[in-house]
């Protein structure tokens, strides 16, 4: 029995850690708990293991190590997550997401569906310039789901939407799971960053798809803004009228800029078109020209701005002129310039940000201590060739073993955060991957988009948790309408996320069957056929490859270099007398040696 325990101390291991999880332990003191403990019994059992154990007492001196070192205190990808979160909170309390919301509904508003395709479109915006997935559920869910339910959307679908849109916070760069993701597989953040973006964007318009069909199919579940609460009136044209000029002025910004600035030609003129149409549009709102239509005043004047963050975080990491971690300290400091822009950047503010971001930051930092600890006992007694040897052994090959991995991460995700998720079951998928052949940036992208179910998985889905809590729960009276509103219930909570999870499903299905949505962060492939190296003209070496010209002499016409003054074979001399040999000894050393 104790041969029997000790030759299976991984399964038997990482068994225990989910019966700690399930019970209800914390996370983070579930892993170091299980890892100090199994270590002791580890070490105790160690001779019956017939070698698959291999710890021993010194090897506890590794954690102080494995703390300090470059894993966790010292990691500096992991500094951009209290960057992020800092300015994805300050975002928040600046009214950023209320003022999208209001004019992208306006924007929509004429058409079936409108408020919803608006939400889908703010919460992608809102996932490029917080990251922050609390933020986005429930600033969406104070601001949008009130006005939905006020003009007839249905509940279910108006439930479903909003959770669904902040989840694109954990897709779509700079999010926070993709930092941990690219940590734990030793990848670059900048790569799993491209990597994930278009897969983060055919997500999106996968949702928006979705409410097309519904609109069509199911048309009294959405009905469009009446004309009472278009409050911006008509003005598209005016819009487009806005839009074509901007493209106009770029373009030729492009030709100004293209024969001194080359590749960054097209990125500056771009600058210079935005930056013009929004100061035009300031001017004509504030000096009354009457250029533009109020809605397209407001469509610039609100949008423009979480778009330029975009590009100082997102933009820069991508050109590489910042990493990761500098684009969020950037992103951090762009945040507060806009809350003080519209005059909402208060100490209270601040505090309220640097206290969640401590909050969050140090709930990461310890579970990736206590994760730490679990893995130094789990490698100890050969768990990560346990588990390689399980999954490398799926039939299948590479699609098999994709499809059981995230198979097995959708069901875990009903139990456990993306946070725990990343720390404990990605740092053991890993090495089979690699082992595999399977590209990591890839393979944290689809672990990525399943993750989003973790939030979205009735009943524990944090999403679900985060609406519920600013949703109304019992009836009450809407101030514009006077109208009594019925509350929203827990199960149209849960059963709007429904179709949105099945969506995300399909969504690993594409990402796995179409590897070139995240494939295309390498760049072209490069033949090596093509590459033509020249080297420099250099007298008096022969070309490379070639013996020298007329027996010794230079190819190139050069002198023949002269025969060395001195003898190498010698040592050198310095100017000195060559120094005396030694005298021959004075015994015969062929002889015992005599002591008389």
């Amino acid at each position: 029995m104790i041969e029997f325990i000790a030759q299976n101390m991984a399964p038997i291991m990482f068994a225990s850690l989910i019966i700690f999880l399930l019970i209800g332990y914390p996370v983070a003191f579930s892993l170091a708990a299980n890892g100090l403990m199994f270590f002791f019994i580890g070490v105790v059992l160690s001779p019956y293991s017939g070698g698959s154990i291999n710890l021993a007492w010194p090897l506890l001196h590794a954690l102080p190590d494995n703390f300090y070192g470059s894993r966790v205190m010292s990691n500096d990808t992991l500094l951009a997550i209290p960057f992020f979160t800092f300015m994805g909170i300050v975002l928040e309390r600046s009214g950023m997401a209320e003022d999208l919301l209001d004019t992208i509904g306006q924007l929509f508003g004429p058409i079936r569906g409108g408020l919803a395709y608006a939400v889908i479109f703010v919460g992608a915006l809102l996932a490029a310039t917080t990251g922050v997935v609390a933020a986005s559920v429930i600033a969406m869910g104070l601001i949008s789901l009130p006005i939905m339910l006020r003009y007839g959307y249905d509940r279910r679908l108006a439930s479903g939407v909003i959770a669904a849109s902040g989840t694109l916070a954990q897709i779509i760069p700079p999010s926070l799971v993709l930092i941990v993701l690219a940590d734990q597989l030793g990848r670059s953040v900048g790569d799993m960053y491209a990597g994930a973006l278009i897969p983060g964007l055919v997500l999106t318009g996968i949702y928006m798809l979705y409410i097309l069909i519904m609109s069509i199919v199911r048309p009294q579940s959405m009905p469009a803004l009446p004309l009472e609460a278009r409050t911006l009136g008509h003005g598209v044209l005016s819009l487009l009228a806005a839009l074509l000029v901007t493209v106009a002025v770029s373009y030729a910004a492009y030709r100004y800029f293209a024969p001194t600035h080359g590749d960054n030609a097209d990125i500056l003129g771009a600058c210079v078109g935005v930056v013009l149409i929004y100061v035009v549009a300031i001017a004509d709102q504030r000096l009354n020209f009457n250029m533009m239509s109020r809605l397209a005043q407001q469509v610039i004047i609100v949008l423009i701005p979480p778009l330029a963050l975009i590009f100082l975080v997102l933009g820069t990491i991508f050109l590489g002129i910042a990493t990761p971690t500098e684009g969020g300290a950037m992103g951090a400091v762009g945040a507060l310039a806009m809350a003080a822009m519209k005059g909402r950047l208060s100490l209270d503010v601040i505090k309220q940000a640097l206290a969640s971001t401590t909050r969050l930051s140090s709930f990461v930092l310890f579970i990736l201590i206590g994760a730490r600890v679990f893995s130094l006992t789990f490698y100890g007694v050969n768990g990560h060739i346990w588990v390689e040897h399980l999954l490398t052994s799926l039939p299948g090959g590479e699609i098999g073993f994709l499809i059981g991995v995230n198979i097995l991460v959708f069901l875990l995700a009903f139990f456990l955060d993306f946070f725990e998720l990343a720390f404990i079951i990605v740092p053991l998928l890993a090495p089979a991957a690699d082992k595999l052949g399977i590209d990591l940036i890839w393979f944290g992208v689809l672990l990525g988009v399943n993750m989003q179910t973790s939030f979205m998985h009735p009943p524990f889905g944090f999403a679900l948790f985060y609406l519920r809590s600013v949703a109304a729960r019992v009836p009450y009276l809407d101030r514009l309408t006077g109208k009594q509103i019925a509350p929203v219930t827990t199960g149209q909570i849960y059963w709007g996320a429904v179709p949105f999870v099945c969506i995300q499903v399909i969504m690993i299905g594409l990402t796995i069957a179409f590897p070139q949505m995240v494939m295309h962060y390498k760049g072209a492939a490069v033949d090596p056929g093509t590459i033509d190296i020249q080297l420099p003209d250099m007298p008096g070496l022969s070309p490379l490859g070639t013996p020298p010209a007329d027996g010794g002499a230079p190819a190139n016409g050069g002198a023949a270099p002269a025969a060395p003054a001195n003898d190498l074979s010698q040592p050198p001399n310095f100017g000195d007398a060559p120094p005396a040999k030694p005298a021959p000894p004075a015994t015969d050393l062929s002889q015992p040696p005599n002591f008389n």
